[in-house]
């Protein structure tokens, strides 16, 4: 099946949980529609990430931004970029990254490009938290809130 859409027809998911943390989001290709790859817009508004620094295990992930100016953290420093940048995010901890808009007025917007399998580990070492993700679900808890592997039976 192909799929065709246009980008004004799509409703913005909006996230505002966090005082840090804001975006728009758009689900252009959804990862329940594809068996490897999915594309989203993201408009984030000047100060904000959209998300906290993590990497994928399984997900590898490129950014094109189309406007705007940010600043990415990564394992060897932080990237500054700017419209018509591409990043590549392997899946694995050199992947390690977090977005974030730098701009006092101006929004930065970006397409997102990502792989994505049944399930992904997502790892967020600054903060000692593992999520775990599968097609239409998704749990975060904290690392050190290990169990034994026999625990419960």
């Amino acid at each position: 099946m192909i799929i065709k859409r246009n980008i004004d027809d799509i409703q913005d998911y909006h996230q505002n949980k966090h005082k840090n943390f804001e975006y728009y989001k758009k689900d252009l290709i959804k990862q329940s529609e594809t068996k490897k790859c999915k594309i989203a817009y993201y408009t984030i508004p000047p100060k904000k990430s959209n998300y906290p620094y993590h990497h994928h295990l399984q997900s590898e992930e490129i950014f094109y931004i189309l406007s705007g100016e940010g600043l990415v953290k990564t394992p060897d420093g932080d990237i500054s970029v700017s419209t018509g940048d591409v990043i590549y995010f392997p899946a694995n901890e050199e992947g390690s990254h977090k977005l974030t808009n730098i701009s006092d007025s101006e929004m930065l917007i970006y397409l997102d490009f990502d792989t994505h399998d049944s399930v992904d580990v997502c790892f967020y070492p600054e903060k000692n938290k593992i999520g775990v993700w599968g097609d239409g679900w998704g749990q975060v808890h904290k690392i050190d809130a290990r169990i034994d592997y026999y625990d419960g039976e």
